[in-house]
């Protein structure tokens, strides 16, 4: 197959998926919903994170949709917090899409004002490309990972508002440069946003936990004014 042809083709299937994720965000604006897309690497720790954030969260509306290839492992998870999460197994897939997220959010009735966590497939590379309906992309990055990682995979830290350096409990014991982390961020996005955190220790949570109302409450505002 020609390079013209591959082209083309992924050209298409892009605008395919773009149509399903601005009908997805056109649902979760009409319902005042804010909804964060989780990526990262295999083990930077999204889910732990995310198990803390809906008990600190606590009676806030919410509902997960997690992506994995295989299992219902990181679901169960979630469940077991008592949060609605809905399993999409992706097969060989390496991401999640619109339409898989769309037929997701059919089974999330939740009150307007809700939060919706897309917990996506452990890979740097095709999540970057494929929009989801989201209001953002928060990329989760374990200090454990190396401070080059943003360099080596500049399109998703790009495409991410949010960078949570994870695991900071650990940065002592890894002679990891955190300062360097965050120049590399801003090297390839200097608008992102970055937060140290670790799941473990509770370092930083407050942080986060204010960033998700204060965007949901951001959210809420401008569909009461429309």
């Amino acid at each position: 197959m020609s390079q013209d042809r591959l082209i083309e083709i992924e050209a298409d299937v892009l605008t395919k998926n773009d149509a399903y994720a601005q009908a997805n965000r056109n649902l979760l604006a009409g319902l005042g919903a804010f909804a964060v897309n989780l990526v990262s690497s295999p083990g930077s720790g999204k889910t732990t994170l995310l198990c803390k954030t809906i008990d600190a969260l606590g009676a806030q509306p919410l509902a997960v949709i997690e992506g994995d290839q295989q299992t219902e492992n990181d679901a169960d998870r979630l469940r077991a917090t008592g949060a609605p999460a809905i399993q999409v197994n992706t097969g060989k897939g390496c991401h999640l899409d619109g339409h898989m997220v769309g037929h997701a959010l059919e089974h999330l009735a939740l009150p307007r004002g809700a939060m919706r966590f897309i917990e996506n497939v452990g890979n740097l590379v095709c999540p970057a490309a494929f929009e989801l309906g989201e209001d953002c992309k928060v990329a989760i990055l374990s200090v454990t990972e190396g401070e080059d990682k943003p360099l080596k995979y500049p399109d998703m830290f790009t495409a991410s508002r949010l960078a949570i350096l994870n695991k900071t409990d650990l940065a002592p014991h890894c002679d990891v440069d955190l300062d360097l982390y965050e120049a590399n961020l801003r090297r390839v996005n200097p608008g992102i946003e970055i937060l140290r955190l670790s799941a473990r220790t509770g370092e930083g949570m407050a942080a986060w936990i204010g960033w998700l109302r204060s965007n949901l409450a951001q959210k809420t505002e401008v569909k009461a004014a429309e």
